[in-house]
């Protein structure tokens, strides 16, 4: 502690006074904590989008329902990690970054590990817990261990990096939401069609626990405030309490509306990428692994470039206009709804993974907008607070209630179907339970016998039933949610109103 702190009094005293323009450390060493703090952003979103990788077999094996298994993707992880991250968020103002995130990587690493082995728990021939309730809970560990990675990443970055190259570097971490989804697909789906969902879950937890013990051991925590302005507030050492800290983001409208913009981004977002890859293994009939391979792959893709390419525009015409960052991410939002219409209602899986793809690209450009402006806007002792104040808000609104949303809305389409063709009461739950036992019953087999021998038996009406209703439910679901993307829009164009004069760092 004593190191840091002569550190920081020499970035006050003037040892800092190149830092505005430099940034901290040299160039390949400021790139290389760059990369692997993305490398971890990366692992966080593979551990998140997993889950509904592997969505179908999954529900199959444990039998619940689209609402449920929104609640597994959505509130039962948002909830805890959201409310961790404020206080997480407080430390990282005063302690070591660099371990809070080594900490958290470990912790979040093991309990993703943990949910391979998910199964009721039974006692004395009594089941105390279900598998459902310990898949749950385990998905509540990675979220409070993920709550201790992205307010101090962003802080670091931001001390790592100068006003002007901060939009391109929060762009390219932010590239970590759609490459984390995308390797999930890819190498999760992969797993999962080989050796089965759980040991997709325990391969790709483990190595996050080698790379927290690197990160801790290779990354330098810089003084705080190191790359800002000599003109800038600084107070080394100063302690900013949550109340003030508060205040000052209250005095910045351009914070309250990129916030919103990006919470309706968000809640759109996660209820898309909660029920995408479900929505295709239903509708062309793919395992887990064909689906991420062939569509969610280059969809995810596609998203990382737009994220990146959003920052480096941002960078780009910064010195022609500063609210750039806001105007061009609410084009994107807006643009991306008749795509999203296109991949969601095409026939062809080739169509649908170009709509897909061209929507994901314009659209997730936000996410770089989202973390320059709330960095932008407050002055250096509170920026991982208000990274943490606004993850609060999006990942309870957003996270929190779209994919359940996305599962009330999917079982509503879904039962409708059903009581009209004369099957009142039966749910899609069925349907996906049905879908797999055949696929692993293999060709030649007996459909009659596969369907009377699942758990919950169904008849050959029902299978063919399933067959197109379970799609089209699914698809009403996502359509209704993609059309709410012009709200988020709107809502980054109204921040870039009051975003030149909230600035802190021009």
């Amino acid at each position: 502690m004593g190191s840091q702190t002569a550190a920081a009094t020499a970035a006050t005293q003037g040892g800092a006074s190149d830092g505005h323009v430099t940034g901290f450390g040299t160039t390949g060493y400021r790139s290389y904590v760059l990369n692997a703090l993305l490398i971890i952003y990366i692992l966080s979103f593979m551990d998140r989008a997993l889950l509904s990788v592997v969505a179908r077999p999954l529900k199959a094996e444990i039998g619940i329902s689209d609402f449920w298994f929104g609640m597994l993707t959505g509130a039962g992880f948002a909830v805890l990690y959201t409310i961790v991250g404020i206080p997480l968020a407080r430390i990282s103002e005063r302690k070591n970054r660099v371990w809070i995130i080594g900490i958290s990587l470990a912790l979040w690493s093991l309990f993703t590990a943990f949910t391979g082995f998910s199964a009721d728990v039974v006692i004395g021939g009594t089941v105390v817990l279900s598998g459902f309730m310990v898949l749950l809970l385990c998905r509540v560990g990675v979220g409070i261990g993920e709550a201790g990675c992205t307010p101090p990443a962003n802080s670091l970055i931001a001390d790592y990096y100068p006003a002007a190259k901060r939009s391109s570097a929060l762009g390219y971490y932010a590239m970590g939401v759609t490459l984390g989804t995308m390797l999930a697909n890819i190498v999760g789906g992969q797993i999962t069609d080989a050796f089965g969902w759980r040991w997709a879950f325990i391969i790709m937890g483990l190595p996050g626990v080698a790379i927290a013990i690197l990160l801790v051991a290779t990354v330098k925590e810089p003084p705080r405030g190191y790359s800002d302005p000599p003109d800038a507030t600084r107070r080394v050492g100063d302690k900013t309490d949550l109340w003030p800290a508060l205040k000052e983001m209250f005095s910045k409208p351009s914070f309250w509306t990129m916030t919103a913009g990006a919470t309706m981004a968000a809640f759109c977002g996660y209820a898309i990428a909660g029920f995408q890859s479900l929505y295709i293994q239903r509708t062309f009939d793919l395992t887990a692994g064909q689906a991420s391979l062939w569509i969610n792959a280059p969809a995810y893709a596609a998203g990382a470039v737009g994220t990146v390419v959003t920052g480096w525009l941002a960078m780009r015409m910064r010195a022609r206009s500063v609210t750039a960052i806001a105007w061009i991410p609410a084009i994107g939002l807006a643009a991306s709804v008749p795509f999203y219409v296109w991949g969601f209602t095409s026939t062809s899986m080739i169509f649908c993974a170009v709509g897909l793809s061209i929507g994901h690209f314009v659209k997730y450009g936000y996410l770089a907008a989202q973390y320059t402006i709330s960095q932008g806007v407050v002055s250096q002792r509170v920026r991982a607070t208000s990274t943490a104040v606004m993850l609060f808000i999006i990942n309870i609104l957003g996270y929190g209630l779209g994919p359940p949303f996305a599962g009330i809305m999917s079982d509503f389409f879904f039962g409708q179907a059903a009581t009209k063709a004369g099957f009142p009461g039966f749910t899609n739950a069925g349907c996906d339970a049905a879908q797999e036992a055949i696929k692993n019953a293999g060709a030649g087999a007996n459909i009659a016998e596969v369907l009377a021998g699942l758990s919950r038996p169904i008849s050959e009406a029902q299978h063919a039933f399933c067959g197109v209703a379970n799609s089209e439910a699914t698809q009403n679901s996502m359509l209704f949610i993609s059309a709410l993307y012009a709200v988020a829009g709107l809502c980054f164009l109204a921040c870039m109103f009051t975003l030149k004069k909230d600035l802190v760092t021009k």
